[in-house]
């Protein structure tokens, strides 16, 4: 079944355009309860949201379609993705909605739904819901079985617990200085606390939100301004989020970035050496470096590659029994603690590797050389270029350029109109000339 409304992360669009217009939300809602009501019990869905302005259009367009459906809604406000999904099982509620389009600025929304067990909805749930919200005849509930709507004060404090326990009994951050910056999003107010109630000196940034400017030339996806303020406050570490706080890119005491690869690294080869790690190895995708791959071979362990977004990751990881696994852009799913990236989590396993080692975060999370890798997206407006003969014979071109020693990976996006052109190996300049020609070759079919 082709998708009409949900992609690679839930339904995400313009605001205020479809699908993401308070009538086609209000019938999301309508037919998630549809499919999530069993049995007698009071039904719950729990709703949060990040800072865009558009999220006070959706959240009473949702909290409408949940109440005429005979479910009670608890409201957390501003909240991070993985609290959401934390509070949905913690308070065995029947589903869990984030409103966010995560990394993307503000024009942009959307909507994530999490199951009952704190996971992400299945396709085949999905598909249940697109037909529901078709062709679905709803049973609406009766004047006096209508859902009531309360907002939940101590979901903040709840999670910021949450995240805290994940950190090693009766390690300190004490002594650390560290930059969080918020991305403006959904953790401006827990992030900092979660690393200030851990002994912390913390500088925030990107903590002040307006609707407008949530991932605006902040946060993990362009975490400069991030790198600049470690150094000019002398940090020993940063620590970007992005609006929903599910990724994270970190920098080290001298401002260098350090991606999820990285990150991923760390954390499995440290617990590989504490007997943790489960699945022998990590599930990453097909954007993870090949550096990557080649690092964990040399400690014995496997990259196992999903196609990109953190569903997929997931789904490998609960089917095979993997503990760790995510994403090059900082999704990091540590499902001893988390059934979705969390940024917080994650970060914190980070720090509990640097205080144990006692050394600057250059040398602790730097865990090995990436392979020269480049990546460029081409726009486009209709049409399937990746179909052009021309443009299969550039890939395969660029295929045998590569050889053995390098990968080659074109994908159309799944939340935007563009094409995404990456290519790895060791020769940074055959790198890019192989993806200069693709590119070339994908922008005149799409103009013809």
């Amino acid at each position: 079944m082709s998708r009409k409304f949900f992609g690679t992360d839930g339904v995400r669009g313009l605001a205020n355009e479809e699908p993401i217009t308070p009538q086609t939300v209000l019938r999301l809602a309508m037919a998630a309860a549809e499919r999530f009501r069993r049995g007698d019990h009071r039904h719950t869905v729990v709703i949060g949201k990040d800072t865009r302005l558009s999220g006070y259009m959706l959240e009473p367009a949702l909290t409408a379609g949940f109440v005429t459906m005979g479910m009670d809604v608890a409201l957390v406000g501003p909240m991070p993705t993985p609290a959401v999904a934390m509070l949905t099982r913690s308070l065995r509620a029947d589903l869990g909605v984030v409103i966010s389009a995560s990394h993307n600025l503000y024009q942009d929304n959307g909507i994530k739904l999490f199951g009952p067990d704190g996971y992400k909805l299945s396709d085949d749930d999905e598909a249940q819901i697109e037909r529901l919200m078709e062709n679905g005849d709803f049973a609406l509930a009766g004047s006096s079985g209508l859902g009531r709507a309360r907002r939940m004060e101590d979901a903040g404090g709840r999670y910021v617990e949450f995240v805290k326990q994940s950190f090693p009994r009766g390690m300190r951050l004490d002594g650390l200085k560290i930059v969080v910056d918020c991305a403006n999003g959904a953790a401006y107010r827990v992030a900092p606390s979660v690393f200030w109630e851990l002994g912390a000196e913390v500088v925030p940034i990107a903590v002040q939100p307006d609707g407008l400017n949530i991932n605006e030339k902040c946060g993990a996806t362009d975490p400069s301004h991030m790198c600049e303020q470690v150094v000019a406050h002398g940090a020993n570490i940063g620590i970007a989020l992005d609006g929903d706080a599910d990724r994270l890119i970190i920098a080290d005491e001298n401002g260098q970035r350090l991606d999820g690869d990285q990150l991923m690294a760390l954390i499995a080869s440290n617990w590989h050496q504490q007997g943790r790690l489960q699945g022998g190895g990590v599930v990453g995708t097909v954007m993870s470096n090949l550096g990557f791959e080649r690092f964990l071979g040399t400690v014995g362990l496997d990259l196992v590659r999903t196609p990109v977004g953190d569903r997929y990751v997931v789904e490998h990881m609960r089917r095979h029994a993997f503990n760790v696994g995510g994403e090059q852009s900082g999704h990091i799913i540590l499902n001893d603690y988390v059934t979705t990236g969390d940024a917080l989590i994650a970060a914190l396993q980070v720090l509990a590797v640097v205080t144990e080692q006692g050394r600057p975060v250059s040398e602790v999370c730097r865990v090995f050389e990436p392979v020269p890798q480049l990546l460029r997206n081409v726009k486009f407006n209709g049409g399937a270029p990746l179909d052009a003969d021309a443009v299969k014979a550039a890939i395969a071109d660029g295929e045998t350029q590569l050889g053995d020693g390098g990968r080659l990976l074109i994908r159309p996006s799944g939340t935007e109109p563009v094409i995404r052109v990456m290519a790895e190996g060791d020769d940074p300049a055959l790198v890019d000339s192989v993806v200069g020609n693709i590119v070339d070759t994908i922008k005149r079919t799409a103009a013809s």
